[in-house]
C-alpha cells in the first residue's frame, strides 16, 4: 500500500531561475486540510458513462497525443478520477498504470474497469499521492505521463508539475492541463470554491448564483464550434460540480508552464488552449535531446 500523504497544504517555491508568482491568494494549510470530494461526484458521473462519451475521450487524448497507436507504451495517469483517460489508454494498447489521492477516485476506476476494459490485466489502479516522490520513484518509467486538470488541486501546484518528471521516460510525452490564470477573477473563483467545498450548508445557494454564468461560458462556445456538449465525454453537469467544488485551486499563465518546463530540459511539443475562460490550457511536452 502506497503511503498516503495527508499534507496537502505544503507550500513549494520551485528552485532554478524561475519563480512563478502567486496568481491566487497562497494556499492556507488549514483549509486545504479539507479538499472537495472529487471521487464522490465521479462515482455519479459513472451513471451517465457510455461508449459515445468513452469514443470521445479517446478522440481527444489521440488529437494531442498525435497517435492512435499506444501498443508497447507505458502510460501513467497521475490522478486519474474517473479512470475515464486510462481506459481510454488501455483500449489504444498501452499498459496503463493510474493512481489517485482520493479513496473514493480509486474505487470509481475500479468500477470502470470492471464494466468496460477489455483486458484488465494490463490496467493497475493504485492509491497515491502525485505529491509523495517516494511513490512516484517506485513506479519506475512511464512513455507518457499524463495529468489532465489534477496538478492546480493539489495544494502544491508547483511542486507537483515537478513531480510529474519523476516518472517521465527519456524520450517519453508528458501530458498536462492547467486551469488559465484569469487574474482577479481567478482570486474571486478561489473564494468560491473555498466556500462550496467547506461549507455544504451554501452549496445550493453558490449553485443557483453561479451555475446559469457557467453553463453559458462552457456549453456556448462548444455549440459555436460544432464541438460535443460532452467534450472529452465529460458530462455537462458532473463538470459544473467539479468546477465549483474544486479546491485547493491554482492557476497558471501558458508562459509561465512553459517556461518553468523549459528551464528543465523539456521542449513544448503540442498546445491548446482553454475553451473557455474557466478551462484548462492543454500542453503536450517532451524531452529535448
Amino acid at each position: 500500500m502506497p503511503h498516503k500523504d495527508r499534507r496537502l497544504g505544503i507550500l513549494y517555491r520551485p528552485g532554478g531561475h524561475f519563480r512563478p508568482m502567486a496568481a491566487t491568494e497562497p494556499c492556507d494549510p488549514v483549509a486545504t486540510d479539507r479538499p472537495y470530494e472529487f471521487g464522490k461526484n465521479w462515482q455519479r458521473f459513472l451513471t451517465v458513462l457510455n461508449e459515445d462519451r468513452i469514443l470521445a475521450a479517446t478522440r481527444s487524448l489521440t488529437e494531442m497525443l498525435g497517435t492512435e497507436d499506444l501498443h508497447g507504451m507505458r502510460f501513467l495517469d497521475v490522478g486519474a478520477g474517473s479512470g475515464l483517460f486510462s481506459l481510454a489508454a488501455s483500449r489504444l494498447g498501452a499498459q496503463v498504470h493510474s493512481f489517485d489521492y482520493d479513496e473514493d477516485s480509486v474505487a470509481c476506476a475500479e468500477e470502470l474497469r470492471r464494466r468496460f476494459c477489455p483486458d484488465r490485466s494490463l490496467w493497475v489502479i493504485d492509491l497515491g499521492s502525485v505529491l509523495d516522490s517516494s511513490y512516484l520513484r517506485g513506479l519506475g518509467t512511464f512513455d507518457i505521463v499524463y495529468a489532465w486538470g489534477v496538478l492546480h488541486h493539489t495544494g502544491a501546484m508547483w511542486q507537483a508539475l515537478e513531480n510529474v518528471l519523476i516518472p517521465l521516460g527519456e524520450h517519453a510525452k508528458l501530458f498536462v492541463a492547467i486551469y488559465n490564470d484569469q487574474g482577479r477573477i481567478s482570486t474571486y473563483w478561489r473564494r468560491v470554491k473555498r466556500l462550496y467545498a467547506h461549507h455544504p450548508s451554501v452549496r445550493f445557494p453558490l449553485a443557483c448564483a453561479h451555475v446559469p454564468y457557467l453553463a453559458c461560458t462552457r456549453l456556448l462556445p462548444r455549440l459555436l464550434r460544432r464541438r460535443s456538449t460532452f467534450e472529452r465525454g465529460m458530462s455537462l453537469r458532473h463538470d459544473l460540480a467539479d468546477w465549483l467544488g474544486g479546491y485547493p485551486f491554482e492557476v497558471a499563465k501558458p508562459s509561465d508552464v512553459i517556461r518553468f518546463y523549459d528551464e528543465r530540459g523539456l521542449r513544448l511539443s503540442g498546445y491548446r488552449p482553454a475553451g473557455d475562460p474557466t478551462g484548462n490550457n492543454e500542453f503536450v511536452f517532451v524531452r529535448r535531446s
